[in-house]
């Protein structure tokens, strides 16, 4: 805010004193001359203030930087400026070069502070309130992003509490990318401390684990968050990595033509635009939300559940539900709130015709503040407006759908009545150009916007989780998600960086055959990459929701983070996974399966299930399972006399694998090579 407000004052005085000078020199004879004169000294002074020295966006107030190491100070002034840095004690010089690049490198600091960093060139900056600790780069997909605002039914005491100022998090805005070359800076974002005024909007997996370390360690840590939702692994690659795929190029090399022709993504979604106002309006907008609607001729369905699973013939379009509620005089008047579970895919919701909220896309918790006044003693109206996406809609089951009022509360599950608002599954489809968010998830994209800038600032290491939407594409994930890791410890300069991921968590419904499933292949690939060093992987197949792609339980999740990084990142001997697959003996037909990590042994109090077991004919069926010795489990079937091969937790959502630890850890899925 500093340097705008600096360009901005010189600008305006330049504009300023450039009116002044023309007009009073232009009334004498030669005043056009001294107006070019003055102007052209004015004007060499205000080109200056555009080069005046700058900061990235990640070198500002409430930084982290990373202890124990050089550190890179970085920026841009005018060429061949010369620049000194002040910071605990020292002094440092350089200048730039004929670009206006410049840095220098500040020699390692122990974990400290508060510090102050002063550069001085033609202009001052200074940056205060500055950390020395421990630096984790945070990315990956929406599990990353997910705010502690959206786990604090789960973890509201713990969430109270909260108040440290040590932890600090940097999150990045999402959806920018960049296809012709790597960003030189961040778009925007700001560092903030851990405390009550700044909580909800950090990244819960990511306080969670840095929560874990500081406890351990007592040191400073920070957290720069730089994720988006939906994003594949492709797009967090540069370039270079990126030659390796040739279909990767092809796309990335279509998107930098594009570019210069013009905004591929405007341009779809102005024609987009033109669709939709082309197409026939919802006939509910503007009264279907009221309380007096007569709602008499209206269907009935029977809520939660989906428009296909309820017969509902409904995919693409608006769907209006009503609900009447008897609320007592108990709750009447009182402040309340509408819990209206999960809805697929937006909604906005009403109550007694009074808007009370929206939720844009479909995994967010509705949580509906209801003013006081709005209920009244007797008969009340709720009414939501639901669009669906193509995919049909509904209400996710599983959730909470209820209306709070004080200590009371009205359940909202069973009869509603609803009514199509406007269909658009008969319509002709969407313009075939990609929507914005799929140009934004192509190869190369967000790493050059969201990983290039920063790459300067050194970090203590890498946390990750993503794959959700790789899953389907196991088999090149395997090479890409080793390609990235390899990629950004290039690009910072350590080859042995810290690379910390989570595998997927359980999803979906649970099946009650052994299946295919994307899903586990890819969990298989995520166990496999640990044989890149200094790598580690906290499993959550016990974690996970099957109706929610995003789990709550990001404490523990971050936990199991922390555990690893403990191992990988700070060397400490201790059990920080939960068994993982090592080989197999195959033995009076039966297959004795031997495990790494098991700590102080395999957890025997428990009938072991998740297990399926295939002959050569590669059909697998459930198998039975005991624990033989602390690292071994023999897996049989009778139904299998010559077994050959073993699946554990080999599904969408393994909802009964339990194979674990003596210190709690799950196993990781597996299947025997």
């Amino acid at each position: 805010m500093k340097n705008i407000m600096n360009h901005t004052h010189y600008t305006f005085s330049f504009a300023f004193a450039f009116a002044f000078a023309f007009r009073f020199c232009t009334n004498a004879p030669t005043g056009f001359y001294a107006a070019r004169v003055i102007a052209c000294f004015l004007l060499f002074g205000a080109t200056c203030s555009f080069a005046q020295v700058r900061l990235p966006l990640l070198i500002s107030d409430g930084m982290v930087l990373q202890r124990d190491v050089p550190l890179k100070i970085w920026g841009w002034a005018s060429p061949n400026e010369n620049i000194t840095i002040s910071f605990n004690g020292g002094e440092y010089k350089c200048t730039s070069d004929e670009n206006g690049n410049w840095q220098t490198v500040i020699p390692e600091q122990q974990a400290g502070g508060p510090y102050s960093l002063t550069v001085t060139a033609s202009n001052r900056i200074t940056v205060n309130d500055i950390l020395i600790g421990d630096v984790w780069l945070c990315s990956g997909q929406s599990n990353m992003e997910l705010q502690i605002s959206r786990v604090t039914d789960m973890f509201a005491d713990d969430i109270r509490k909260i108040n440290n100022p040590y932890i600090r998090h940097f999150k990045t805005p999402t959806h920018r990318y960049s296809y012709e070359k790597p960003e030189k800076d961040l778009p925007g974002g700001a560092w903030k401390a851990a405390t009550p005024e700044n909580i909800m909007d950090f990244s819960a997996l990511a306080y969670f684990f840095a929560e874990n370390l500081y406890n351990k360690y007592q040191i400073p840590v920070g957290l720069f968050n730089s994720s988006v939702g939906g994003s594949p692994a492709e797009a967090w690659i540069s370039i270079e990595t990126a030659r390796r795929y040739p279909e990767y190029i092809e796309s990335v090399e279509k998107l930098i033509e594009r570019s210069r022709q013009g905004n591929a993504a405007g341009a779809f979604d102005e024609n987009f635009r033109r669709m939709m106002e082309a197409m026939p309006k919802d006939a509910g907008l503007g009264k279907w939300h009221k309380a007096d609607v007569d709602d008499s001729d209206w269907d009935e369905v029977s809520l939660p559940g989906y428009w296909r699973d309820k017969d509902i013939d409904f995919g693409n379009g608006v769907i209006w539900l009503r609900k009447e509620i008897d609320v007592p005089a108990s709750m009447a008047g009182k402040e309340g709130v509408l819990r209206l579970g999960c809805i697929v895919n937006s909604d906005s919701a009403f109550v007694n015709g009074v808007y009370v909220g929206n939720i844009t896309y479909q995994y967010p918790p509705r949580i509906y503040n209801v003013k006081a006044g709005l209920l009244k003693e007797g008969r009340n109206v709720i009414a939501v407006r639901v669009m669906s996406n193509g995919q049909g809609g509904g209400f996710v089951e599983e959730k909470p759908y209820k209306l709070i009022a004080g200590d009371e509360h009205i359940d909202l599950t069973g009869q509603w009545k609803y009514k199509a608002g406007v269909d658009y599954s008969t319509l002709a489809p969407p313009p075939s150009a990609p929507p914005a968010n799929s140009i934004g998830y192509a190869p190369t994209g967000l790493y050059n916007s969201m990983i290039a800038p920063v790459i300067n600032a050194p970090i203590k290491g890498v946390i990750w989780y993503q794959g959700e939407s790789n899953t389907g594409r196991a088999m090149e994930y395997e090479s890409l998600f080793a390609d990235l890791i390899a990629d950004w410890r290039s690009k910072y300069s350590n080859p042995q960086l810290p690379f910390i991921y989570v595998q997927l968590a359980n999803f979906m419904k649970a099946q009650k055959q052994p299946l295919e499933s994307g899903w586990a292949e890819l969990r298989n690939v995520q166990r496999k990459t640990l044989a890149v060093p200094n790598t580690g992987m906290a499993v959550a197949i016990d974690l996970g929701e099957w109706n929610d792609i995003h789990p709550l339980n990001k404490k523990e999740l971050g936990r199991r983070l922390a555990l690893e990084a403990q191992r990988v990142a700070y060397g400490e001997t201790l059990t920080s996974q939960g068994p993982l697959y090592k080989s197999m003996e195959r033995k009076n037909g039966s297959i004795i399966l031997t495990f790494t990590s098991v700590g102080s042994g395999i957890y025997t109090n428990l009938d072991l299930h998740g297990f399926a077991i295939a002959g050569e004919d590669g059909k697998y069926e459930w198998a039975n399972a005991v624990t033989v010795a602390k690292d071994k489990v023999k897996v049989w079937s009778d139904s299998v006399k010559k077994p050959v091969k073993v699946r554990y937790a080999w599904a969408d959502n393994p909802d009964d694998a339990n194979l674990k630890n003596k210190e709690g850890l799950p196993a990781s899925p597996f299947e025997t090579e």
